[in-house]
C-alpha cells in the first residue's frame, strides 16, 4: 500500500484556543481563516466534557471577501462538506470531535458555535482550521 504525504500538504491554523468552561449561552467565535493559496479548508472542533443535562451547541459557518468579515454571510449548504447539524453537538457528546468542510469561493471563513440551555454546564472546547491542497508545497513546519 502506498503512503501519501499529508504532512507537507496541510497547514493547520489556530481556530479557537482552548476556551475556559462557561455556564451560559455565550457564542464561541473562531479566528477568521484566510484561504488564499489553498484549495480546501476544514474546521475541526474538539469537545471536552460537559456536565449539563440538556445543552445543545449549533455550528454556523460564514464567509466573505473582507478580511474582518464585515461582509459575512451564512454559507449555503451546497458549499459545505458535511452539514452544520453534524458539526454541532450536545450535552452527551463528551470528549468527541466534529468536522465541517468549506468549498465555497470566498477568501475568508469563520465558525460560530452557539450554546443553548447551557445553564448548568461546564464545557471546554477548542478548534483548528486545516488548510489543504496548497498552491505551494511543502507547507511550513511549524506553521506560522
Amino acid at each position: 500500500m502506498a503512503k501519501f504525504d499529508l504532512h507537507n500538504n496541510i497547514y493547520p491554523k489556530r481556530g479557537m484556543s482552548p476556551v475556559a468552561a462557561t455556564t451560559d449561552n455565550t457564542a464561541y467565535v473562531s479566528q477568521i481563516v484566510d484561504t488564499q493559496g489553498f484549495g480546501s479548508v476544514e474546521w475541526i472542533t474538539l469537545i471536552g466534557a460537559n456536565t449539563d443535562a440538556d445543552a445543545t451547541f449549533t455550528t454556523l459557518v460564514e464567509d466573505g471577501d473582507a478580511s474582518n468579515l464585515s461582509d459575512a454571510a451564512a454559507v449555503a449548504d451546497a458549499e459545505l462538506l458535511g452539514t452544520e447539524v453534524l458539526a454541532g453537538f450536545q450535552f452527551d457528546d463528551d470528549n468527541e470531535v466534529r468536522k465541517i468542510g468549506y468549498i465555497g469561493n470566498k477568501r475568508y471563513v469563520r465558525v460560530t458555535i452557539t450554546p443553548a440551555n447551557n445553564a448548568a454546564g461546564n464545557i471546554f472546547i477548542a478548534g483548528v482550521w486545516v488548510l489543504g491542497h496548497p498552491t505551494l508545497a511543502p507547507t511550513a513546519n511549524p506553521p506560522a
